[in-house]
């Protein structure tokens, strides 16, 4: 972790860590029914908390273990040392988060746990942002509304209306903002069976031929819709993710099925709205949760898992044992736990190491004075290491002022999505600039964009500074090391991808890393992993309990005699009817 008072030398602040020798083995709690009802969820992500929610009110037995916080990726981190007079420490995060509005398994969530008055829990929480800029490094900005009124979308009006409303606000030209919107159209009419077979094995610069096109093009439509919006390269990702997203984003004008507003943020920092509400109903559920404990090995014994391994933070080790496991860790963590027993049992689980991760993790400004940048989100379109921003004190309810000394007026929150480009300050990626010179060369990139018209930001504001404390600076090697990687859906990785549960009987697989509707690593593809693992377990126990509901993403209707064309011309090998 990293604080900084603006861009002093003061020295790191690192918290104390608890060390203790190895004590005798403690057995997990095994909960109050044991008639074949314990379940072991490894891992408090958001995936493994929807798991223990789910099964809790369906009357399991739950305990969750977590190494290091409830919440994961997820979580707002306090930063250290930054209290006073009373006051919480200064909320800090890995990354700010957003809600589109086609999540609908973590809104479902939210509504069902309480959070005081509230109607509908902790999805009241979920406020909307109205705008997003886009920032560019020669003054000529744009601001998009995110509330627009909806169009037809026969094919025909689909193109020239999405390539009007591009041309508003982007400067390429009218023969590639049509350009665009047709390759958009290309993918909403493809049947899934070219949508698996064909983009999914396709990258995204491909399907947009970037390479042949201008410089706002590729800045734009082929590098702001991967690295700045799901935090994916153009040249890996695939057509099928990317191409999703979009169909969300852009192919549903009206907003038809979506559960809110096309972008929603929380309320106050995520453990305040979200987290610390969800922990505590777990625990009014009857859930055990279990923090400071690390899973390190899965036994097997005729293909059944038999108990799990585990070391808590003191160096004790500990047995878990229950009649269920589901392993809720990142895929990084996860495929750790496959040993030979396990791969014996379940083959397909070895695809999992051919699964790519890369950086993208967060960075606060905290100012003392509004920023007033713009009244949602900002993309910086032309920064080497793929920014976004928002400005936080408008959209929360606890003001900034409540936290940490009592001045500071606004955290700026920054996304760095690309941690390989050398920047414009040290000409240097983010993975080898010490954490003061990430803070600098951040901060170099946001003013290079904001303040060729005049001074939006100014370092006289700026009061500290904090790094996801998932970035640590090996001064040995001279790079940092991240203990928090994002998966990234790369092309063809959907082989590779497991479902939730298989031949190993009583083992449960959540997490973004499963195959999901959504297809991206998020919040939501964790909700829905998890869902969808607790209906295996259901399936496999015989319980007559009602299933964890599930959703689909919106597809325009209008589209479904195009794709039913496209099933039979994918059949007999020829393109898309508007692949020209």
């Amino acid at each position: 972790m990293a604080i900084r008072l603006g861009f002093s030398r003061r020295g790191l602040l690192r918290g104390a860590v608890a060390a203790g020798a190895v004590g005798a083995v403690r057995p997990a709690v095994a909960g109050a029914d044991s008639g074949g009802r314990r379940v072991a969820v490894l891992g408090g992500g958001v995936a493994g908390l929807t798991a223990a929610h789910e099964l809790a009110e369906r009357g399991f037995a739950v305990t969750v273990y977590e190494r290091r916080a409830w919440g994961g990726k997820a979580r707002s981190v306090p930063v250290p040392g930054s209290a006073g007079d009373g006051r919480p420490e200064l909320p800090g995060e890995h990354g700010f988060r957003f809600f589109p509005g086609f999540y609908q398994h973590v809104p479902d969530t939210m509504r069902r746990i309480p959070f005081a008055d509230n109607a509908n829990g902790v999805w009241n929480n979920l406020v909307s942002v109205p705008q997003a800029r886009g920032a560019r490094l020669d003054g000529d900005d744009f601001v998009v509304p995110l509330s627009v009124d909806g169009v037809g979308i026969a094919p025909e009006v689909f193109r020239e209306t999405l390539g009007a409303s591009i041309a508003t606000a982007l400067r390429m030209p009218m023969s590639e903002e049509l350009y665009f919107a047709n390759r958009l159209l290309v993918f909403n009419s493809s049947c899934d069976a070219r949508r698996l077979g064909q983009w999914e094995n396709t990258s995204w610069r491909d399907f947009v031929g970037a390479g042949e096109r201008s410089h706002e093009f590729r800045a734009l439509i082929s590098r702001s819709l991967t690295s700045l919006l799901v935090a994916a390269k153009d040249d890996i990702a695939s057509v099928r993710t990317i191409g999703t997203m979009g169909e969300q984003f852009l192919g549903n004008p009206l907003s038809i099925g979506n559960d809110g507003s096309i972008d929603r943020v929380l309320n106050n920092p995520t453990n305040t709205a979200w987290i610390d509400p969800w922990t505590q109903r777990l625990q009014a559920l009857g859930v055990n949760m279990v923090l400071g404990t690390e899973v390190t090995g899965l036994d097997v014994r005729d293909r059944r898992i038999s108990r799990a391994f585990a070391t808590d933070n003191d160096g004790t080790p500990r047995v878990i044992d229950a009649d269920h496991f589901f392993v809720a860790l990142p895929a990084e963590r996860a495929r750790q736990l496959w040993s030979p027993e396990v791969l014996a049992v379940r083959p397909e689980l070895a695809g999992m190491d051919r699964l790519f991760t890369d950086w993208m993790s967060g960075i606060q400004y905290y100012l003392r004075s509004e920023g007033g940048i713009v009244d949602g989100h900002v993309a910086y379109i032309d920064a080497p290491w793929a920014l976004t921003s928002i400005s936080q004190n408008s959209l929360w309810s606890n003001k900034l002022d409540s936290y940490g000394d009592g001045t500071v007026r606004d955290c700026l929150s920054v996304d760095i999505s690309d941690w390989n480009t050398p920047g414009i300050r040290y000409g240097k990626p983010a993975k080898e600039c010490t954490h003061e010179e990430i803070a600098r060369e951040v901060w170099a990139q946001m003013t290079a964009h904001l303040n060729d018209r005049g001074p939006v930001l100014r370092e006289a504001d700026l009061h500290s500074w904090f790094l996801d404390p998932g970035i640590t600076w090996q001064e040995r090697t001279g790079r940092n090391t991240n203990a928090d990687p994002l998966l990234i859906n790369t092309a063809g990785s959907w082989q590779y991808r497991p479902e939730p549960h298989g031949n190993l009987e009583n083992l449960y697989l959540a997490g973004d890393y499963i195959r999901t509707n959504i297809d991206l690593a998020t919040m939501e593809g964790a909700n829905e992993s998890a869902r969808a693992a607790v209906n295996a377990l259901l399936e496999v126990t015989g319980s007559h309990t009602p299933r964890c509901r599930t959703f689909t993403l919106y597809r325009a209707p209008e589209l479904d005699p195009l794709r039913r064309l496209d099933e039979s011309r994918y059949a007999t090998a020829q393109p898309n009817l508007f692949d020209t």
